[in-house]
């Protein structure tokens, strides 16, 4: 009796450790300095010096919020836009897969100056635009393809591990998640591609099912769909050195890391908040509103969720306030 008495202490004080990563739920409404409401299927969001733009697949459209009045001044129309999309080279770059096509526009005109025929490995999965190129993975065998924004040209397809659908450019190198077949049990990866020879140079053991990455905050974040966990990798070691027990299982979801924190959207939790100094949960904003988007840019985190066509605007400057913690 008293060793089975120990053991349940023990586990009742793990479940107390994990429990006290997020000892805050917060109402994101009450938090919000302003809930945009839009028609269709407000998802992907991605922010430049200027505007904050939104992937619309409910109105076929990219729409383009002015953060001054938090109201949408523009509206390019794409067929059926999929996957994360991305800013880079003086251009928006987004997916069509009505098209089969990577769609470029002009953020001064908002037209489109480019179709570039184009497949994707998974809808739910990304373009990145940086380390001289854009590159989207195209097929679910295992390519990463290389397009070169002087020309619109596919210069590179690159073999990577097959299930990969998500990338993220920075510290030198292009990153993709090797999510693996939705089946598999085993752990995934992160491969770290060099843009110079347009070779993977390595292999980086996560956890199980990781699908979308962040760069920022001193680390490659994974967020792993198989049991909501996210990983944290040191770019300077390739080497995992953070494990972080979300609990946020499940599909969908997005990742962001900027403005001193990591912010993980997920369809159990609307938003979580990591603290990168300490590796845990800080705090958690709810209610829960299905699947969506997060990006971190300019002091401010912009939320989506699709399922209640709904945008959010939060300033990090609120989020620290309601930690307690300094501007430094």
């Amino acid at each position: 009796m008293r060793s089975n008495s120990i053991l349940l202490y023990i586990i009742l004080l793990a479940a107390l450790d994990c429990n006290s990563q997020a000892t805050t739920h917060v109402d994101i409404e009450k938090i919000a300095s302003a809930t945009i409401h839009l028609k269709g299927y407000p998802d992907w969001i991605e922010i430049d010096g200027n505007s904050v733009w939104i992937s619309n697949g409910g109105l076929n459209a990219l729409q383009r919020i002015d953060p001054k009045t938090n109201k949408v001044v523009a509206e390019v129309k794409v067929n059926e836009p999929c996957a994360a999309f991305a800013i880079g080279f003086g251009s928006v770059w987004v997916m069509s897969c009505g098209n089969k096509s990577i769609i470029r526009i002009d953020p001064g005109t908002n037209k489109i100056v480019a179709s570039i025929p184009m497949t994707i490995a998974d809808a739910e999965g990304s373009i990145v635009a940086g380390e001289n190129g854009v590159w989207i993975l195209s097929d679910k065998k295992g390519i990463l393809t290389r397009i070169d924004p002087g020309t619109n040209e596919v210069v590179a397809n690159i073999k990577v591990k097959p299930n990969s659908f998500a990338a993220m450019a920075g510290f030198g190198s292009v990153w993709i998640t090797n999510t693996g077949d939705e089946k598999s049990s085993g752990n995934g990866s992160v491969q770290r591609i060099d843009p110079k020879t347009n070779k993977v140079i390595s292999n980086i053991v996560v956890g199980k099912q990781p699908r979308f990455l962040a760069l920022g905050e001193k680390g490659i974040w994974t967020l792993n769909q198989f049991d909501g966990s996210v990983t944290k990798i040191d770019p300077t070691t390739d080497k995992v050195i953070a494990t972080i027990a979300c609990n946020v299982p499940g599909t969908g979801g997005d990742i962001s890391a900027g403005s001193g924190f990591v912010w993980v959207r997920a369809k159990k939790e609307l938003l979580l908040v990591i603290d990168p100094k300490i590796n845990k949960v800080v705090t958690r904003f709810g209610p829960p509103a299905g699947s969506g988007a997060v990006r971190v840019g300019g002091g401010v985190v912009w939320v989506s969720a699709h399922d209640v066509n709904k945008v959010w605007r939060v300033e990090v400057s609120k989020v620290k306030g309601l930690l307690n913690v300094g501007s430094n």
